[in-house]
């Protein structure tokens, strides 16, 4: 089955040199034809993700073109405007599959917002609000390394597409031959049709308002004289990010040059998340040069931001995305308490696999701190939850341990511009009273206990990768463990069954110890790869680490 798709493809005029030219090379490669043929990437409520190339099993025009028809026959069924919104980052092809998109949603009849110019999640959130549309697009492999790229899916509210939406639009996918299915008309003719429309200054305009707005300290960065260095990571951030720091007044900003402009190659960094050291080596060199207070990087889409905060021996240590999330709430709470701006009965929202330290310090500021499933979106559905009750202004953050941050209800996913912005006026806050980010990071952890989060990440790659995964989480089912490294197991949290949870149902198990320390186990959404977390207390991050490291070891057999 799978040769006759691979020579339908070679037959077809595929419109892509590149994919054309991969075929022929690969003519007589049984392996090579099977994995691209023999099965197709799986939209799900993340969209798609895969790696660029011909067939059904990567990304390329015509799986995108077919996804889109997917999305344009839910569009179809749900009346409103009838309009979707698109943006896409820097990656290889971006522009020419966000032109796809178009082309496949204006054939359909359906309007469309594309951005002029390549922008950040937080951007297309905003877009698909700001306009009322029925949808979003945003073609992105977020962290990837640049052989992927990916589409993710929004619904009306700016969140990504819920798991309801997200079956229709496979089921209609499913349905829609992928060479021949999908209704597509030109970019150029759909503009002409009035179909295709550019996003407006306006909406621009009004999504730097809206981050701004979520200042804590107005005024403050003015005076502050904060030394910036700042990597895009060849992504989306440079311009919304420099933006709306000029516009706070901070100007002293030094970009990582070879990482400025966008590259879909990312040829400084061959994995751009700013979660890794590697990917802000270049950041920290000309941090170091500079004297900067601060070195800060946002991944490809921005909307995940990395940190590297100056220690007074004047070295770079890096901030993990729980510490960032437990400083920044204690930042923003202090802060709008002192300003008088702390809204009444304040919600927070946190992952479950975040760390716990965050829930004492909600309960130090009398902050409601509410746990969702791993995903953004659940972070956006407890927004719009307030939102329908007329309470939007109850939330005052939301983070992931995945250095995803949202302050402020304007959009629905996590935001690096604000994130960025807030990071950059509390290190701000306490250069202009003597202190730093090191200093407050250290006296929260003398208040709370020395906290220590880690997560450990196993691949299963390959065709067989995802069977090999459900097989490994099936047992972890049927045979608790009992004990990790000679700590009693005192809790088994399957969030499969969710009347144990109160959340909806996710492929998540989390092991409470005797001691208080805790391991969850996690299939990534988006990946062939399970992830391990793991949290320690002790009195010293020695002794958390040594606990950590005995955990691994005991975890690492059950995964192989």
């Amino acid at each position: 089955m799978y040769l006759d798709e691979y020579k339908r493809w070679l037959e077809a005029d595929l419109e892509d040199f590149d994919l054309k030219k991969e075929l022929q090379d690969i003519q007589g490669d049984d392996e090579a034809m099977k994995d691209r043929f023999a099965v197709a990437l799986k939209f799900g409520t993340a969209g798609l993700r895969g790696t660029l190339g011909a067939g059904t099993n990567r990304m390329n025009i015509w799986v995108v073109r077919q996804a889109t028809q997917g999305v344009a026959d839910w569009v179809k069924t749900q009346g409103g405007t009838q309009t979707v919104a698109i943006s896409y980052d820097s990656r290889l092809k971006g522009w020419n599959f966000a032109r796809d998109a178009a082309g496949v949603l204006a054939a359909n009849g359906i309007n469309v917002r594309i951005y002029d110019e390549l922008m950040p999640v937080p951007a297309l959130s905003f877009a698909t609000r700001y306009y009322k549309c029925n949808a979003g697009i945003m073609v992105t492999a977020s962290h990837n390394p640049a052989r992927y790229n990916g589409y993710k899916a929004y619904g009306p509210d700016g969140c990504q597409m819920t798991d309801d939406a997200a079956a229709v639009v496979y089921n209609s996918i499913q349905k829609t031959d992928v060479l021949t299915g999908a209704k597509y008309m030109s970019f150029a003719a759909g503009v002409e049709a009035g179909l295709i429309r550019f996003v407006g200054d306006d909406c621009k305009e009004t999504f730097y308002a809206a981050v701004e707005a979520c200042q804590v300290r107005p005024g403050l960065c003015r005076t502050a004289g904060l030394k910036l260095v700042y990597s895009p990571l060849n992504g989306t951030g440079l311009v919304p990010v420099t933006h709306v720091l000029h516009d706070i007044g901070i100007d002293d900003i030094t970009i990582v040059p070879e990482q400025e402009y966008p590259n879909g190659y990312f040829t400084t960094c061959s994995y751009p998340n700013p979660e890794i050291r590697e990917a802000l080596q270049k950041g920290l060199e000309l941090a170091e040069k500079t004297g900067a207070d601060l070195m800060l990087a946002t991944d490809p889409d921005a909307d995940r931001v990395g940190i590297a905060m100056k220690c007074p021996d004047g070295s770079y240590e890096l901030v993990s995305g729980n510490e960032m999330g437990v400083l920044l709430l204690d930042y923003i709470c202090a802060g709008r308490i002192e300003k008088g701006t702390m809204p009444q009965k304040p919600v927070a929202v946190k992952s479950i696999v975040s760390t716990p330290l965050a829930d004492l310090v909600a309960k130090h500021y009398g902050v409601e701190l509410r746990h969702t499933l791993t995903g953004f979106k659940w972070i956006g559905d407890q927004i719009a939850k307030l939102e329908a009750d007329g309470e939007a202004e109850r939330f005052i953050f939301g983070f992931e341990e995945s250095y995803g941050y949202l302050a402020g209800s304007y959009v629905r996913d996590k935001d690096a511009v604000v994130a960025s912005m807030l990071i950059c006026e509390m290190a701000s806050y306490y250069r202009s009273i003597g202190s730093s980010i090191k200093q407050r990071l250290e006296e929260i952890y003398a208040q709370y206990g020395r906290y220590l989060n880690k997560v450990d990440s196993f691949e299963f790659p390959g065709l067989s990768g995802m069977d090999k995964m459900a097989s490994i989480m099936d047992n972890l089912r049927k045979n608790t463990p009992k004990e990790f490294a000679g700590r009693k197991v005192v809790s088994a949290t399957d969030y499969e069954k969710t009347e144990e949870t109160g959340l909806p149902k996710a492929n998540v198990l989390i092991y409470g110890l005797e001691d208080g320390a805790s391991v969850v186990v996690r299939p990534s959404g988006t990946e062939p790869k399970i992830k391990t977390y793991f949290t320690t207390r002790g009195a010293s991050l020695e002794e958390a680490q040594k606990e950590k490291d005995e955990l691994a070891a005991a975890v690492r057999p059950v995964l192989s």
